[in-house]
């Protein structure tokens, strides 16, 4: 990565207005090429101390409109690299940072918050559409993230939830790819099967610290279950319909009733051409809903198309099965003709009815 950085240099003045010489510490790294990212280094870090992909970092941060006003500002963040957890000018430039390093990013509109620009959030003020970012960052600290089984419960809860959240931000903005990523890193944490979220035996806690335990997994169980349902509609989003149905069966599995599920379910099963398993799908919703006015929308488009899909396979069918049909048909009536000229050879004479009808025949 080094090797492609480019450095931009600026042009000092000194008071008498006469050109100096380029000074180092002005220097900025053109990160991409294409000036959409660049960063100034002001304090040096600690050489080969680099966060890779899902280090927990802590970070210095704050972000300004070129008019200086700030939009975002946080101390000690703690957060992982390279996860989508900040815009994405912000984490490229984190993967490029010395521990101890403090830096000046300037980031364009693709790599901050776009065309889109952002809603005011918390104490901070609505960034406008294509705007270009100046951050101040300060990497404070890099640690490779533990084994999660060592991370107590309430603590994989806090971070799958905060990935949760962080998956919505993207799929709110339309970047499902990246949604489904904070989602894949929120089940991480929340999933019982990865890192094995268990209860201790019951000699190791007492009663009441053994029922806290429970509500805690079923608490994580529930926002498992959010992140599945959300992770399928991101999945949907981008076409991966298999992957959109397994996460789906994922919350029926735990929640049969689950009427966004099931809804989900709907949707991909339709977008697979299985109109009739749709329409079955939403007509249990209408059980468990039935005021939901969009399901009955829903359900008599699905009842349509599977009744236009019922009309398109039978007319099919019939074509084939009417072609079949005719060339045995065919056959049949010229063994029929060759019979009856062999019969007629041995009639005195025929009629003109019974030539005409020879002669039909033979055309046939």
């Amino acid at each position: 990565m080094d090797s492609e950085i480019k450095p931009v240099e600026e042009v000092s003045v000194d008071k008498e207005g006469e050109e100096g010489k380029t000074e180092s510490k002005e220097e900025w790294l053109d990160i991409l090429g294409s000036g959409q990212i660049k960063k100034k280094v002001l304090v040096e870090g600690e050489k080969d101390t680099r966060p890779q992909r899902s280090d927990f970092c802590e970070i210095n941060l704050e972000g300004k409109l070129e008019d200086g006003t700030v939009i975002e500002k946080y101390e000690n963040l703690i957060l992982h690299a390279g996860e989508g957890e900040v815009i994405q000018g912000v984490d490229l430039v984190l993967s490029l940072m010395d521990q101890g390093e403090c830096c000046l990013v300037e980031i364009g509109p693709r790599f901050g918050f776009g065309a889109l620009g952002r809603p005011a959030e918390k104490s901070f003020p609505a960034v406008p559409e294509n705007s270009t970012l100046l951050y101040t960052l300060e990497l404070l600290n890099t640690s490779p993230e533990p084994d999660l089984e060592m991370i107590p419960i309430a603590e994989r809860k806090r971070i799958g939830n905060r990935k949760r959240e962080r998956g919505n931000w993207w799929y709110g903005r339309g970047e499902n790819t990246l949604a489904i990523q904070c989602y894949r890193r929120a089940l991480d944490y929340l999933d019982e099967a990865v890192g094995g979220i268990q209860i201790e035996p019951d000699n190791a806690i007492n009663d009441a610290n053994k029922e806290e335990k429970e509500l805690s997994l079923i608490d994580i169980l529930e926002d498992r279950l959010k992140v599945y349902n959300n992770l399928a509609a991101a999945q949907l989003k981008i076409g991966s319909l298999d992957a959109a149905l397994m996460s789906v069966e994922n919350v029926l599995r735990c929640q049969p009733d689950n009427v966004k599920a099931l809804f989900r379910k709907a949707k991909v099963l339709s977008e697979k051409g299985e109109n009739q398993a749709a329409s079955e799908v939403l007509e249990r919703i209408t059980i468990l809903d039935p005021e939901n006015k969009t399901i009955h929308s829903e359900l008599r488009k699905e009842r349509s198309k599977a009744r236009e899909n019922t009309k398109l396979q039978k007319n099919l069918y019939q074509k084939m099965m009417g072609g079949s049909t005719s060339s045995q048909t065919s056959k049949q009536r010229k063994a029929d003709c060759n019979r009856s000229k062999d019969d007629s050879s041995e009639e005195e004479a025929p009629d003109e009815t019974s030539t005409s009808e020879a002669s039909r025949c033979s055309v046939m």
